[in-house]
């Protein structure tokens, strides 16, 4: 595996591409571009994937018997992760409100 430093900055890397397309497709939504936002939430989706696939793989490591460092970093790269998570969840939201209002 990589440094754990180097794949625990792709795990903040990827929640917050994910957060922000998240923020633009609320953004996208409240100016009535329901296809822009739409593609944001899917380019959400895919960062947001991207991120989560790593931090499986970090679990899976745990599984076979790596130990993981548990640093402030790594707790910042998943709270920054769930968040993002959230943030997206809500977004889709948001974007589906709009679109009814619409």
């Amino acid at each position: 595996m990589e440094n754990l430093e180097q794949v625990i900055f792709q795990i903040i890397l990827h929640g917050g591409n994910g957060r922000s397309a998240a923020m633009e497709a609320m953004i996208a939504a409240k100016q009535g571009d329901f296809e822009g936002a739409r593609e944001k939430l899917k380019e959400a989706d895919d960062a947001l994937n991207e991120a989560h696939h790593i931090q499986t793989s970090l679990i899976q490591g745990e599984i076979r018997g790596e130990k993981t460092e548990v640093s402030l970093l790594m707790i910042h790269a998943q709270d920054h992760l769930m968040n993002a998570m959230t943030v997206k969840d809500l977004a889709a939201e948001m974007v589906e409100l709009y679109y009814r209002i619409n």
